[in-house]
C-alpha cells in the first residue's frame, strides 16, 4: 500500500521558527525537483519515523501532499542532532516513476560461513551498501549475499553479487563487501602499539626536539655556574 504524508508549505524561517516547528512534532524540510523550484516544507515527524522504520527505509517512495499539490517523493538526506539523534532537517527529492535513479541499498548476509563455523573466524562487514541505478519501482529492499562457502581470509566483492537485469550496479565492482577475518592475538596488538610508540618518537616535531635540546643545554649551564660559585 502506498504511503501518503500530508505536509504544508513553510512560511516562517530562522532558528527560532525551526525550534518551534520541532517542538510541535514536525520537521523542517525542503523538496527538490528536476525542473521545478525548491519548496520549503513542514512535515509530521511521526510519519518520517514510520518511513525510516519500514523495510525500505530511506529508499521508500511516498506520496507527499501539501496545499493543493501532490508529488512522489523520497528522502535524500537527513540532518540529525549528534547527541540526541533528533531529526533537525530533511531534504526530499521529487521522483519521476518513469526515470531511473541512483540509490544505496543495504547488504544482508545469509548462511553461516565455514570460516566462522569451524575455523574460528568472524564476519567482517567492510561495506554495508551497494549503489545501484534502476527505476523507482525496481529498487530492492536489500541485497542478499550468501557467505556459507567462505573460508578464513576469503571475501565477497560487489562483482560476485547477482542482481536482476533491471538493476544496474554503480559501485566499483572490485569493492569488498564481506571478509572472513581472524581475531587478532593479544601479543600482536601489544607489539603493534609498541611499534606505533617508536614511530611517534621518531616523528617527533623538530620544534619540540629543539626546545628539549635547548632546555637541556640551559640546565647544564646552570649546573656549571653553581659549581663555579661553590
Amino acid at each position: 500500500m502506498a504511503i501518503t504524508v500530508k505536509g504544508e508549505k513553510r512560511e516562517v524561517f530562522g532558528k527560532n521558527a525551526s525550534r518551534r516547528i520541532r517542538r510541535e512534532g514536525k520537521v523542517p524540510a525542503i523538496i527538490y525537483g528536476a525542473n521545478t523550484p525548491n519548496i520549503p516544507l513542514i512535515v509530521p515527524k511521526k510519519d518520517i519515523i514510520n518511513i525510516l522504520k519500514s523495510d525500505t527505509g530511506e529508499n521508500t517512495i511516498f506520496r507527499l501532499s501539501f496545499n493543493s499539490e501532490s508529488r512522489d517523493t523520497m528522502i535524500k538526506e537527513l540532518q540529525k542532532d549528534p547527541v540526541t539523534d533528533e531529526i533537525l532537517h530533511m531534504d526530499l527529492i521529487q521522483i519521476a516513476m518513469d526515470k531511473a535513479i541512483q540509490v544505496s541499498v543495504p547488504v544482508v548476509h545469509v548462511g553461516e560461513a565455514v570460516g566462522v563455523k569451524s575455523e574460528g573466524g568472524f564476519v567482517d562487514f567492510v561495506n554495508r551498501e551497494i549503489e545501484v541505478e534502476c527505476l523507482p519501482k525496481n529498487i530492492p529492499e536489500h541485497i542478499e549475499v550468501d557467505i556459507s562457502s567462505l573460508h578464513i581470509h576469503q571475501s565477497i566483492k560487489i562483482e560476485d553479487v547477482k542482481l536482476p537485469e533491471e538493476v544496474e550496479i554503480i559501485s566499483d565492482k572490485d569493492t569488498i563487501l564481506i571478509l572472513i577475518n581472524v581475531p587478532r592475538k593479544e601479543e600482536e596488538i601489544v607489539e603493534e602499539e609498541k611499534e606505533e610508540e617508536v614511530i611517534a618518537e621518531e616523528e617527533e616535531p623538530e620544534v619540540i626536539k629543539k626546545e628539549k635540546e635547548e632546555a637541556g643545554e640551559e640546565k647544564k649551564g646552570e649546573e656549571k655556574k653553581g659549581e663555579e660559585k661553590s
